[in-house]
Formats: structure tokens, C-alpha cells, sequence
């Protein structure tokens, strides 16, 4: 994936269309350009509404499609004390890039390389006993003692220790503590509808959690954080805070709660936009890209995008993906295609090749993520994290990124 710092680009005397975007883009099919300071000034939002809990800053899936290391660097400036991913391969770049912040990853299979994260000083969670004898192997290989977070599921029903098993989990947890190998620091869980703010599930795994922490002390395990709140539980249930919040789509200035009519005072990182490639007239009647999906019921003006599914344009986006172009709100006319995608600009347009089309960002009169969620039945999860490696992030408002 290419990133380009914007505030070293070369700058230069744009058409009107280059300059309401800032960083210069000339000759870029498509690109996103990522507001690490909208991105610093969420952090700094989210730590205010748990300011007595640890904040990571989840930057798993290339920070949401934003890009690993730059986002990862800003969430620090932010405030950020913790950094959680997904991945070994995630952590392994933090670590090799130099970033020595308390890190988190939680997703791992038989035969990973427990070692080579044990080694960077990386936090491990175990769902499993099998997760802990592979981590307590390593760690007694190399001579340390290793971090781990033990999840249990409240009733998620995905990861995480479940009933008896999270009894099981305990317990062999404690005998791994005894050799030394391992030591038990955090205890944690996901949500199933923290989402939906008053959904009784919410206070259900609550209680569930806090009954699973109390066992573990129990059994003599002294966990230094318990953590269970994602971006919803952060924003709308105090009482879920606790020692440690992992916020990761509100980090990002895109709601969980869209149902809630408040954006709590979060400014969207990403802004995807594209350059008009080809721009000519087509007669009523002319079937628009593959299948004649659109057909035009008078002569018109139509634009070729130079963005298609392979970028991350979602292909259910035809028809009803929304777009600014040409100073008017519009949508994607036709299929969308692996490369491209058609726009009816009207029978009166004036636009020309090189003009700029905006798929969604956060200023006023711009589609947002969430806008293009809504139009295909998805997330705003997806629609960020989903852009291809060949779209260039440029980052803006990025001072001190090398840090």
C-alpha cells in the first residue's frame, strides 16, 4: 500500500477542483487521504469519557484500512497508552518499527510464533489451555516469563472461554503461573450488542465478566487490567469502562451507534476520493457498464471513475453508491466493475477529465461511510477497511509522524 506524507508533497497552483482538496493529487486515479489530526482529536475525545481507564487504541486490519504505522504513531500523540491488533504479523511490524507501547494481539492457531512475540515483549491472549501450554513453551525456551490476557465469553459466543471452560482456563492458567513461565495480567471480553444501548445482553455479560474476575482472583490470579469495552461500550456505557477501554471504529470518527443521533463530537479520519478518467455525451436509451444495469431516459453527460472493487468500491454499490461530483450529490450509474464505475452527470454538466469525485469524507455536503453502509447494507467497518492496497493514503495534518 503506498503512503505519501501530503505535507511533503510538492505543491503547486491547482484548477478549483484540486484545491478544496489540499494535498496535491495530480495524476492519482483514486486515493484516501487520512487526517491523522482528526484522528489525534478522537483520541482525545474517547480518553475524556473514561479518564480514569488505560486506552488502546485498536489498529488492527492497517489501522481500519488507515494505515498501520502512521495511525498507530497519532493514537500515541493522542494519548493512547495501550495499541491492540488482531495479528502476530500486526504486532511483529509495531514492534520492529520501533514502537515500544504495551501492545495486545489475540488471535492465534497452533504452531504461531508464540517465540518471535514473547520475544518482542508482546501481550498474548489465551482462550484455550493449548494457547497457554504454546505460550509457556516458548517463554520457558528463551528463559522469560510471558503476558497474558485470559478472555472468557459472556455470551458473544465466538472467542474466549466459555462455562466450565473458563474454569479450566483458569486453572491452567494458575499452574503455568507457578513454573513461572507465564503471568496472568489482564482479564477480557467482547460485547455481543454494546451496540444497542439498551439491549439487556449488555448488563448480562457485565455481571458474567465481573463473576469471571472474581474467580480467577479466586483461584490467585491478580490481573492487572479487565477489559470490555469496545467503541460502543466507550461512548455510551460508563459502567463497562473499567480498568482499560479499546476503542477502534470511533477512533476512526465513524459512529457504532448510528442509531444514536449524536457523532460525539468525532471528526471522520478517511476521505476517499477519485479524478473523472473520461467525460462524454450519451443518448437516452445508451445501457451504462456491464448488463445495462442503468439506462438513461434522456441524452446526458456520463463520467468514467477509475475506481472499482478491486480499489474496494463495493460492487452492491450500483446504482445506489452515493458521490459528490461536479458540486452536486449524486450515486454510481450501472455495474459497478473491477476497475471503474460510470456517473450520470446530467444533461448540463460541465465537468471535464481531472475533475474530482468525492465517494465520502466528513465535510459538509459529503457522502460519509456511513452513507455508503447504508446504501449496501453493511457497516462503516467495512466500507474503510475494504479499500485495496493499490489506493495511495495520503496522510494530512501529519506533523511529527516520523516520531
Amino acid at each position: 500500500m503506498s503512503q505519501i506524507d501530503a505535507s511533503d508533497a510538492e505543491r503547486t497552483e491547482t484548477p478549483t477542483a484540486d484545491r478544496a482538496v489540499g494535498p496535491v493529487t495530480h495524476g492519482l486515479t483514486v486515493w484516501a487521504e487520512i487526517d491523522l489530526g482528526a484522528l489525534e482529536a478522537n483520541v482525545r475525545t474517547l480518553r475524556a469519557l473514561a479518564p480514569t481507564s488505560e486506552f488502546m487504541a485498536v489498529v488492527k486490519a492497517d489501522a481500519y484500512g488507515h494505515g498501520l504505522l502512521p495511525v498507530a504513531r497519532a493514537a500515541l500523540r493522542g494519548g493512547a497508552t495501550w495499541l491492540g491488533v488482531a495479528q502476530f504479523a500486526e504486532a511483529f511490524t509495531l514492534r520492529d518499527a520501533g514502537i515500544t507501547t504495551r501492545l495486545l494481539t489475540w488471535l492465534s492457531v497452533p504452531g504461531a510464533d508464540f517465540a518471535g512475540a514473547v520475544e518482542r515483549d508482546i501481550d498474548l491472549s489465551a482462550s484455550a489451555p493449548w494457547v497457554l501450554d504454546e505460550i509457556a513453551s516458548a517463554a520457558s525456551a528463551l528463559g522469560r516469563t510471558a503476558r497474558v490476557h485470559l478472555k472468557v465469553d459472556t455470551g458473544l459466543g465466538r472467542g474466549g472461554a466459555f462455562g466450565a471452560d473458563w474454569t479450566t482456563l483458569v486453572q491452567h492458567a494458575r499452574r503455568h503461573e507457578a513454573e513461572r513461565t507465564l503471568r496472568v495480567v489482564g482479564v477480557w471480553t467482547h460485547f455481543a450488542h454494546a451496540d444497542s444501548p439498551e439491549h439487556p445482553t449488555v448488563l448480562a455479560q457485565q455481571e458474567r465478566f465481573f463473576e469471571a474476575v472474581a474467580e480467577a482472583e479466586q483461584e490467585g490470579l491478580t490481573p492487572e487490567v479487565r477489559h470490555l469495552a469496545n467503541s460502543a461500550a466507550t461512548l455510551v456505557h460508563p459502567s463497562a469502562h473499567a480498568d482499560l477501554v479499546r476503542p477502534g471504529i470511533a477512533m476512526y470518527g465513524l459512529t457504532p451507534v448510528p442509531q444514536v443521533d449524536d457523532d460525539f463530537g468525532l471528526r471522520p479520519v478517511m476521505t476517499l476520493r477519485a479524478r473523472l478518467a473520461l467525460v462524454k455525451a450519451l443518448p437516452a436509451g445508451q445501457g451504462i457498464s456491464y448488463g445495462h444495469a442503468y439506462v438513461p431516459d434522456v441524452d446526458t453527460v456520463v463520467g468514467l471513475v477509475p475506481a472499482g472493487y478491486a480499489d474496494g468500491v463495493p460492487r452492491n454499490a450500483t446504482n445506489v453508491g452515493p458521490l459528490l461530483v461536479d458540486g452536486r450529490r449524486t450515486t454510481i450509474a450501472g455495474r459497478v466493475c473491477m476497475d471503474q464505475f460510470v456517473v450520470d452527470l446530467g444533461p448540463d454538466s460541465q465537468a471535464r477529465a481531472g475533475d474530482v469525485v468525492t465517494l465520502f469524507g466528513g465535510a459538509p455536503g459529503e457522502p460519509t461511510a456511513q452513507d455508503w453502509a447504508d446504501a449496501t447494507d453493511t457497516i462503516s467497518y467495512e466500507i474503510v477497511t475494504r479499500l485495496g492496497a493499490r489506493v495511495p493514503r495520503l496522510y494530512v495534518d501529519a506533523a511529527g509522524d516520523g516520531a
